[in-house]
């Protein structure tokens, strides 16, 4: 029996709430060998009590050894199986800014970059040129791309993203990314994986050489790369799995674009953790279930910013207790998976959680959050899809199974 058929079965009502706040590539490593990690650098009191009186453990996002990208991450996170559900990062980049994304339809995420006269990149990321820069841009682009028989549809994100629509007959979204992954390399050609991918791939291959010719002369985004081609998936929604009214506090659109997939409402977040949850306080009796996500463990990871990691964390921490006021059943603090500083990048190491429901939770005896304490934690290592299961014990929203 799948999971989520035992869990349609056992479910029944309750008024429980429950948080799952989600610290984005919160895992990390020390810097130098035998040193501490940034989260057990970072000063957490406020995690550090959670974690003496609930339970603490390490969450495996897909598989041991594996590496998620965000995507499977959090859908392990939801409960989703990431090797059932595999979902292409475009459809979430275009969900989240509310893009629709239709039967006929193939959804990629781009990103603009810098390359040098020879076509190599320089800037996977174009300097993070700002928010309206990009939409500048885009604006170029809409003006100038034109393609015979295809139904284009380019918009903004954030920062150096934008998503892109192919809307047509016959398109598959078994086309490999064109980021090359590193700088100081050319941009790779969009290549099908099966030959009903074909005709996206010539589609794809046309778009960027018009897009090419269009950007030619920006600096520094005068080129992009286009990654995650993917069509909408066939997956059940939270509410009809878990019988849960969800919701989702999420600043970036990738995360708003994940939670409107599995069916959760997405609020308006503001800009900051303190907003984020003075919304989660606003919304808090209309629904049971808050996704609330925390990007910046993740971007300075990415940056390989030690300090800086540091630094949010204990930013985050400092916000707790705000979350503690709302009195939530069942609070789990995790990530996505972790994004160590040392390897500016997401990576397959297991990523701390903690569990904190004080009605029902067995403490453990570890008493701090991080890496090595979670080591020791009742919790043990576990796949990130089990959580939620062990969240509804605790929320009193699940069946005695068998007689």
């Amino acid at each position: 029996m799948h999971m989520h058929d035992l869990i349609r079965e056992l479910r029944e009502p309750n008024t429980t709430k429950i948080v799952l706040l989600v610290a984005d590539g919160l895992g990390g490593l020390p810097i130098e060998p035998g040193g501490k990690t940034e989260l057990e650098t970072a000063r957490t009191p406020n995690l550090d009590a959670l974690a003496a009186e609930g339970t603490v453990g390490l969450s495996t996002p897909v598989a041991p050894g594996i590496t998620p990208g965000s995507g499977p991450g959090h859908l392990g996170l939801f409960g989703y199986d990431p090797l059932q559900y595999q979902i292409g990062r475009g459809v979430l980049e275009a969900l989240g800014i509310g893009v629709e994304v239709g039967p006929k339809d193939v959804a990629i995420r781009g990103n603009f970059c810098t390359i040098d006269e020879e076509g190599r990149v320089t800037d996977r990321r174009a300097g993070r040129i700002p928010t309206e820069v990009c939409e500048q841009l885009v604006t170029k682009l809409r003006a100038g791309i034109k393609i015979e028989g295809v139904e284009t549809l380019i918009e903004a994100v954030r920062e150096y993203r934008l998503v892109v629509r192919f809307r047509g007959e016959g398109l598959g979204d078994n086309v490999c990314d064109t980021d090359p992954l590193s700088t100081g390399l050319h941009t790779l050609e969009p290549k099908a994986g099966d030959v009903a991918s074909e005709k996206t791939a010539h589609i794809a291959a046309e778009f960027l050489r018009q897009a090419k010719a269009i950007l030619k002369d920006e600096r520094p985004a005068n080129f992009l790369m286009l990654r995650g081609f993917a069509k909408f998936p066939d997956i059940a929604t939270m509410e009809d799995v878990y019988g849960l009214k969800p919701v989702a506090i999420a600043v970036y659109p990738m995360y708003r674009g994940l939670a409107r997939l599995v069916g959760m409402t997405v609020a308006d977040p503001g800009k900051t953790i303190a907003d984020q949850l003075e919304v989660a306080k606003a919304n808090w009796d209309k629904y049971d279930f808050f996704f609330i996500h925390y990007k910046y463990t993740d971007s300075t990871g990415e940056d390989g910013n030690f300090a800086k990691k540091v630094e949010v964390i204990e930013a985050l921490d400092a916000e707790i207790p705000k979350l503690r006021a709302l009195k939530p059943d069942v609070l789990v603090v995790t990530g996505d998976h972790s994004t160590p500083s040392r390897m500016k990048s997401h990576s397959f190491h297991p990523v701390p959680t903690l569990l904190w429901a004080p009605a029902t939770t067995r403490p453990d005896l570890v008493t701090t959050f991080g890496e090595r304490p979670c080591l020791q934690g009742g919790l043990g290592q576990f796949l990130a899809k089990d959580i939620m299961p062990l969240v509804l014990a605790h929320a009193g929203r699940l069946q005695k199974f068998g007689a």
